[in-house]
């Protein structure tokens, strides 16, 4: 068999928006009056007065020219809102601590390797990117904390009192972008998790908060006007044409074949494993997971997967549900990647073991999966690029053709009806050929559901290597903590599970012992 060029989604990593640059208003003197010359409006520019004479930016103070950007560490400690001290400041990053030393002039020294860095974002980017290569930015002012509070809180406080006129809401803004809201909200999570916060006192935390405000406890400070921090998905057709601009991590809601007049190119049928070890794996950890899917493309008639599923069966095997049956993808193995994103030594090995796997059963790569932890069963607009990638990629130079599909499981997003996690599958059509340079589109995909009889030992075996490799992550669930009123998140779990569960009634037992080491590990 052909070995299949991987897709890469254990290597991936979701690219953010450049945050600006932060070291270079740290090279000014961020101290000097906003009056005076030489500002960058240059003369007579609304940095200074023209020509000599007091500007407008001395009758409003320093609110009038001074922006976020000057506002520095320096300036923090010399207005005593800062003190330097040893360890005060700190980043959790994908399961990894960073802890600094803040000096008297305002410098960030990295305790572990004694590096001198200039500003937040400057450490910030240094560390992130020693986890994830793929990161642009640090996201420093809302990802380094002084003494266990964001710096961008400090930095509000400061402008609160200097810029008496600006609104709050300006003062209070956040400089990470939308994109970035989700890894920063994962990051609070991570140290939570070593800190030992639990979901209780989280729960007395948030009392009185709407669901929306609770998303981001820290994200709405006294004074400010409660917005929406969900990400509200958008319909394909709002799109418009590709903007480099638009937040790849946009949210798409997929579309029906039958609502563009299109039958489903191909029908899938899908083993109740596949979907159980999946589920599984996305429950384990708050970071988003992923994962491969083996499986057999095969052009003959397969009817006999789609008769039990209640899609209108047509008896004549020529159409099933409205769709010709001529082309059957099966998925039937799940294979978790254990390895975190961004790491692409571990990335490889993995790699080359899942494709070792693969060979030995006979299987063919048909797809991948991976897990939004917290947000809708629903594809970004980086997810729609990598997977019409992928397609692409599994079609190679051969005039035939062969699908690839893409699985979203959403665990813990709070719209999930109950303690069911969602999994969509998703295929992408290219966009018209009069505007190929717009995004393709996202469909929904229909499966059909074939319920295996036991779960095989591989897959058993497969459940204990990934909680062994989560175990001891500031970013694993804590399964003892209560996820609702009535469960636990263990019994979420449970829950979950059971709608995947093999016919064999005798997996209770062994998914009693998995969860009994899952306890011990949280």
């Amino acid at each position: 068999m052909a070995a299949p060029e991987p897709l890469s989604p254990a290597g991936g990593a979701a690219e953010d928006a450049p945050e600006e640059d932060e070291d270079e208003a740290e090279a000014e003197d961020a101290e000097r009056p906003a009056g005076a010359g030489g500002g960058r409006g240059g003369p007579g520019g609304g940095g200074g007065g023209g020509g000599g004479g007091p500007g407008p930016g001395l009758c409003g103070g320093l609110g009038g020219a001074l922006t976020r950007r000057a506002v520095t560490l320096r300036v923090l400690l010399k207005d005593a809102l800062l003190e330097p001290g040893a360890g005060v400041l700190s980043i959790y990053y994908l399961g990894k601590k960073f802890l600094g030393d803040l000096q008297p002039d305002g410098r960030i020294v990295w305790q572990e390797t004694g590096q001198v860095f200039n500003s937040p974002s400057a450490w910030a980017t240094h560390c992130k990117k020693l986890v994830n290569p793929a990161k642009k930015s640090g996201c420093g002012w809302a990802s380094v904390k002084y003494k266990g509070q964001k710096l961008d809180k400090y930095k509000a406080t400061w402008l609160r009192r200097h810029q008496l006129h600006m609104a709050v809401a300006a003062a209070d803004e956040s400089p990470a972008s939308e994109g970035e809201e989700e890894e920063l909200l994962m990051e609070d999570e991570e140290e939570e998790v070593v800190a030992g916060v639990s979901a209780e006192d989280k729960s007395r935390r948030l009392q009185g908060k709407g669901l929306l405000e609770s998303a981001h406890p820290e994200a709405t400070p006294a004074g400010k006007r409660v917005e929406s921090k969900l990400r509200v998905p958008v319909r394909y057709c709002m799109l418009g044409s590709r903007d480099s601009a638009r937040n790849p991590h946009t949210l798409v809601e997929v579309t029906s074949f039958a609502a563009i007049n299109k039958f489903q190119p191909f029908n899938v049928a899908i083993s109740s494993n596949v979907l159980f070890l999946l589920d599984f794996h996305s429950h384990l950890t708050r970071s988003e997971v992923v994962g491969y899917l083996g499986g057999r493309w095969d052009i003959n008639n397969q009817s006999e997967f789609w008769g039990p599923v209640g899609r209108g069966h047509d008896e004549t095997g020529v159409t099933i549900g409205g769709f010709p049956v001529t082309t059957v993808l099966t998925v039937l193995r799940a294979f978790p990647c254990r390895s975190r994103l961004g790491d692409p030594d571990t990335a490889a090995s993995i790699e080359e073991e899942i494709y070792q796997s693969l060979f030995l059963r006979g299987l063919s790569l048909v797809g991948w999966y991976h897990s939004h932890p917290h947000s809708p069963a629903l594809p970004t607009l980086q997810d729609i690029d990598a997977q019409m990638e992928y397609q692409l990629r599994l079609q190679g130079s051969s005039n035939g053709f062969q699908p690839c599909l893409a699985l979203l499981c959403s665990p813990y997003y709070p719209g999930n009806p109950g303690p069911e996690s969602n999994i969509s599958p998703f295929w992408v059509m290219p966009p018209p050929e009069q505007r190929p340079s717009d995004y393709g589109i996202p469909m929904d995909v229909e499966m059909a559901y074939v319920q295996d009889s036991f779960l095989t030992n591989d897959i058993l075996h497969e459940m204990m290597l990934l909680v062994e490799f989560y175990k001891g992550a500031p970013d694993l669930v804590s399964f003892q903590e209560p996820w609702s009123q009535e469960h636990s998140y263990l019994d979420k779990l449970k829950i979950s599970l059971a709608s995947r569960t093999p016919k064999d009634q005798g997996v209770g037992p062994v998914l009693e012992q998995v969860c009994s080491v899952l306890k011990q590990s949280s």
